[in-house]
């Protein structure tokens, strides 16, 4: 049996929230670990020296400006291959220009804020297996999977930024040959996997069902998350279910910076 915080097994419709413990989280309160980005603590000494960073109004909530890129699509300004050039044109650049591995894979703050908001991911892995990540980044998630579950997972990761993928398997050479640029939407895998985890927000608003589809047909399992959402409402998981899907579990922990928000995983077994 696992132990310890980060290498739990629950059983099915568990919902496991962490206790509310001191220190601070990320001001966002919808940040996901795609196009979400953080920024350093610092000195104030430190904070003198350095230049206005060209990004900062961008680390800690580009939802303002992924809503416009959708409202855009929506209009028909835009296609979908424009959708997804403008998003990368927001995250590439933050994530390349990241002080920590954490922000260059979408998280502010701590090291401590990051292992607290995306561990629980390991919730989810249950058994000995293979490991997609949808949305890898600089592949620090991967990096960080091992100590989040006492199972062996042969890791993977797609994201369809190459640049991303060129500083993961810079910074993962171990991985390199499992490290891919792709879209999820249209990308071929080369074999199924056991567990593949991704955010509904890495594509359009009206592919998003397509996606989770498409990926179920790919794995045993779908993690989805982590995202952040109202602790009183349960929207992805609704959505998920008016898609016919059934909730196999899900993992909650509170925010620290946002009580009234939770971190949360949820997953879905696959029928095949």
């Amino acid at each position: 049996m696992p132990t310890g915080p980060h290498a739990r097994r629950l059983p099915t419709i568990d919902e496991h929230r962490a206790p509310n413990e001191g220190g601070s989280d990320v001001p966002s309160e919808r940040k996901s670990r795609h196009p979400s980005f953080g920024s350093p603590d610092a000195t104030d000494a430190d904070a003198t020296r350095r230049q206005p960073d060209p990004y900062a109004a961008l680390k800690d909530d580009a939802w303002r400006e992924t809503a416009e890129i959708d409202a855009r699509l929506q209009r028909g300004d835009i296609d979908e291959a424009g959708w997804h050039a403008e998003v990368a044109s927001l995250i590439v650049p933050a994530y390349l220009s990241a002080e920590t591995p954490w922000e260059g894979s979408g998280k502010s703050g701590t090291e401590g804020d990051w292992e607290y908001a995306r561990s629980h991911i390991g919730h989810a892995i249950d058994r000995d297996g293979s490991f997609l990540d949808i949305g890898c980044a600089n592949g620090y998630l991967l990096e960080c999977l091992p100590r989040w579950t006492a199972h062996a997972v042969d890791r993977y990761g797609l994201d369809i930024a190459p640049e991303l993928v060129d500083l993961a398997r810079l910074r993962l050479p171990e991985l390199q040959d499992r490290l891919w640029a792709g879209n999820a939407l249209d990308w071929e895998p080369p074999h199924r996997f056991t567990y593949i985890r991704t955010g509904l927000e890495y594509v359009p608003r009206r592919r998003r069902r397509e996606l989770v589809e498409r990926l179920l047909g790919w794995c045993e399992r779908l993690i989805v998350g982590v995202f952040n959402e109202q602790a009183h409402a349960h929207l992805t998981e609704d959505l998920l279910r008016s898609w016919g899907h059934m909730i196999g579990g899900r993992s909650e922990r509170r925010n620290r910076k946002k009580p009234e928000m939770d971190y949360r995983v949820l997953w879905i077994d696959s029928a095949r």
